[in-house]
């Protein structure tokens, strides 16, 4: 079935539809050679309408024990080649089949490297997946449609749970976690209780923690401002680690600002320097805001970690208190596993005691 890419400067990118399903979302591009269903199941995707720059998309099938959350968070897939004829021994499925069954509108035989380049000068922007033969009135109220809001929301845990061990006590905040980090978490020891997102600090230190964890999520952090002023209580109680949205909550709590970058960062392959080691390491990303680094100053906190191509910040660690923060994602899934590192530090504070 025929089917066209609309984006909202009034580009268009023809290819073939995968079945009948439309589409409205941000179009946003990732870099990685591998990962797709990771990225279908990342909640920090949610709303969007995601681009893979790989040619070959497909091609070792789908199996459950690459799934990072409950379900496919994603708007669309926009991919180049799309195979067909898989082959891994952990396979389960298909690709075709599985974005079928999971409803995820999928456009084909795309030029994606065009997709990739109009990005990357013009900025994100709203696209649509459709037929091709829509209307001029269909693609109007579909682009009409606004983008998702208050997503957060929709990828958070709808209830608290348990991950029980016998290491220290962490509650993990959820904003749209990745199964991955809690595996890292469960790995190095810890007990986890994993909560809703708007917990408040109050029920959070009911729970008698040892430490906090601040995990991954979708969309602008000055979205969930309530969250910020949870986070902002719960400053100085115990150790504390952030990753990618809790990284930018944890800096607006401690006064930080953060602003939409023009295009984000979405790959397994970006360089990040850990500027109090001087080591570079690969990392896995997926955001599209960062910290605003001249708001950190006069803050109780030093950049720790920043992006090589472009110099954002990609890590902040308070002077005092035992609290980092990264942006990027140290345990991978898709990509390097350079910085499960950072795991064992959070253990380290935990043991300490805070």
């Amino acid at each position: 079935m025929k089917g066209k890419l609309i984006l909202e400067d009034g580009s268009v990118f023809n290819g073939e539809l995968l079945h009948e399903a439309c589409a409205t979302g941000e179009v946003v591009f990732n870099t990685g050679m591998t990962g797709y269903q990771e990225i279908l199941t990342d909640p920090s995707y949610c709303g969007q309408i995601v681009t893979l720059t790989y040619p070959l998309i497909g091609n070792y099938g789908v199996a459950e024990l690459f799934n990072q959350s409950r379900q496919p968070f994603v708007k669309g897939f926009v991919i180049g080649e799309l195979c067909t004829a898989p082959s891994n021994w952990q396979k389960t499925g298909d690709l075709s089949t599985y974005l079928i069954e999971n409803k995820i509108p999928c456009i084909y035989g795309v030029d994606t490297r065009a997709i990739t380049r109009k990005i990357r000068s013009v900025g994100t922007m709203k696209v649509i997946i459709v037929k091709a033969d829509v209307t001029e009135d269909e693609i109007k109220e579909l682009m009409a449609e606004p983008m998702a809001s208050d997503v957060v929301k929709q990828v958070t845990t709808p209830e608290t749970y348990k991950m029980e061990n016998d290491g220290p006590h962490v509650v993990v905040m959820d904003f749209g976690i990745k199964s991955n980090i809690l595996k890292g978490l469960y790995e190095i020891g810890c007990s986890l209780t994993v909560v809703p997102a708007h917990t408040t600090a109050e029920e959070v230190m009911a729970l008698k923690p040892d430490g906090i964890f601040l995990s991954n999520g979708p969309g602008d952090p000055k979205e969930v401002l309530d969250v910020v002023e949870t986070v902002k209580k719960l400053i100085g109680k115990k150790p504390m680690f952030g990753i990618c949205l809790g990284h930018q909550l944890l800096a607006l709590a401690m006064g930080a600002d953060t602003y939409k970058l023009k295009f984000g960062h979405r790959g397994s392959n970006q360089p990040v320097k850990n500027l109090i080691t001087g080591r570079v390491h690969i990392s896995s990303q997926n955001h599209g805001y960062a910290v605003d680094e001249k708001s950190l100053e006069g803050k109780p906190v030093i950049v720790s970690h920043r992006a090589v191509n472009d110099g954002t910040v990609e890590g902040i660690r308070h002077k005092e208190l035992p609290i980092f923060s990264v942006q990027y994602h140290p345990e991978a899934s898709p990509g390097p596993d350079d910085n499960t590192y950072l795991f064992d530090e959070f253990w380290a504070l935990l043991n300490k005691g805070g």
